[in-house]
């Protein structure tokens, strides 16, 4: 998953009063301290001596967020690790993800927090649930769901004595029909995925089996090199191609891992295999993506930085109340490879893997998209708490292409499609897409499909 500021599992919900930066409530000039509303992002947060304390806001009220700790001037680290760097201008960056998010001070917290919001009401529970959902959420209608309706049908079923489970069930109920993977609620446990219809619902079963298989039959049997827990591994192929597979953007450096030690593993992987020797010599890359369940979107651009000489826009990033801001990929101070590239997709291809492939769109240079089209879950996720400690999660961000269009819903298309991992390619011993990327590689006319697709 793609991250936010709303780190949910950070803390059980409690009570809210009023809340002022100690000493100075309306921050002091250079200062971050302060309290700072995040735009589109529902959230409002406190810092003041060192700590930083994060309300997710709706029309209804405040919720206890994320709390952490300044490390370093303008840099706080919240208690799974994630680092937000507040910028006295107003500016928010949380570190692994694609550009900034705006903050407006205030001059106090809003008044919808001055009263807590009851932990044991189960239909303000629903209630914040639905409103959150109402207020931020981009695709009601692209993924036809009248959300609206959706309150009328599920309110009136919200007892005051609803047992816990059954009111989890009814909630999950509500987002079930979005078919949203970056959608979820749980109290404690592991949530349902919701995925496209017609797609892998167990994409965590399939990486292994894949990876086998394509050592096996892609590679002749031949270990590839591998980095990052094993989740980027790396070959040459005949005729001067090679083969980079990446299963994820995240779990490079394990489970206490900083955004930073995601980075450098990455680059060591990637100071490995770009070589000056490698990049002058490759006649073609296919790059496999088709089992990535997403991570950091900012390893993404940082790996198109290793693609081009040029830099260019991979993306641009809204809200449904900012205005889209341009993500962009700078070639990177080391040795690059710009030949052709061949992306292997699928609908195995979640979230920040997919937010990497559309940054490869515009890439200058011949990139072809090879398989099948991605998830079509793009945004971070807004991780958020009810005011009876039940989690969820909804995205709230739109990633638009040059003309202003989202694959959100659909997923991103290939250029050539061909089976992928279907039983039948394991059955038969074949990998179609695989074949068809060596294929394209070489010259054939595969590649002249690329110019002819418009996004």
């Amino acid at each position: 998953m793609a991250v936010t500021i709303a780190m949910a599992s950070v803390l059980a919900a409690g009570t809210v009063g009023p809340v002022a930066a100690a000493g100075h409530p309306n921050g002091r000039a250079g200062s971050a301290d302060g309290i700072w509303r995040v735009d589109g992002y529902g959230s409002v947060l406190s810092i003041a001596d060192g700590h930083l304390k994060e309300y997710q806001t709706t029309a209804l009220g405040c919720v206890p967020g994320a709390e952490a700790v300044r490390t370093a001037p303008g840099t706080y680290r919240t208690e799974d690790g994630a680092l937000l760097t507040v910028r006295p201008e107003g500016t928010l960056h949380v570190a692994g993800s694609t550009g900034d998010r705006r903050l407006r001070r205030l001059a106090a917290m809003p008044k919808i927090c001055d009263q807590p919001l009851p932990g044991d009401d189960a239909l303000k529970a629903f209630d914040v649930f639905w409103q959150t959902f109402e207020e931020n959420y981009p695709f009601f209608e692209e993924r036809g769901v009248d959300w609206h309706a959706v309150r009328d049908t599920y309110r009136p079923k919200v007892r005051p004595d609803i047992e816990r489970e059954e009111l989890l069930a009814l909630l999950d109920d509500m987002v079930a029909p979005l078919y949203d993977a970056h959608t979820s609620v749980s109290d404690g446990g592991f949530p349902r995925p919701h995925v496209r219809p017609g797609t892998t619902t167990r994409p965590d079963l399939l990486d292994t089996r894949a990876k086998e298989h394509i050592v096996r039959r892609d590679l002749g049997g031949r270990s590839p090199q591998e980095f990052g827990n094993g989740r980027i591994s790396y070959a040459d192929l005949p005729d001067g191609q090679g083969y980079l597979r990446i299963s994820g953007f995240s779990g490079y450096a394990g489970k206490e891992g900083t955004y930073a030690d995601q980075l450098a593993e990455l680059d060591r992987a990637l100071d490995t295999v770009l070589t000056r020797e490698r990049t002058a010599s490759l006649r073609g890359l296919i790059i496999d993506l088709r089992v990535n369940g997403g991570g950091e979107d900012a390893l993404g651009v940082h790996l198109a930085g290793r693609l081009t000489d040029t830099p260019y826009v991979a993306y641009r990033k809204r809200t449904r109340y900012t205005s889209p801001q341009p993500v962009r990929v700078e070639p990177a101070d080391a040795p690059r490879y710009t030949g052709p590239v061949a992306v292997l997709t699928a609908d195995t291809t979640f979230s920040a893997g997919e937010t990497f492939v559309q940054a490869l769109i515009d890439r200058p240079g011949r990139t072809l998209r090879v398989g099948g089209p991605t998830q079509g879950v793009f945004s971070d996720t807004l991780d958020r708490l009810l005011p009876n400690g039940m989690e969820f999660s909804l995205p709230n961000e739109e990633f638009l292409t040059r003309t202003g269009r989202t694959y959100d819903v659909t997923g991103i298309p290939p250029h050539l499609r061909t089976p992928v991992f279907t039983e039948e390619e394991f059955l038969k011993n074949r990998d179609s897409a695989f074949d068809a990327a060596v294929t394209a590689l070489k010259g054939l006319k595969g590649l002249k499909a690329v110019k002819a697709v418009k996004h």
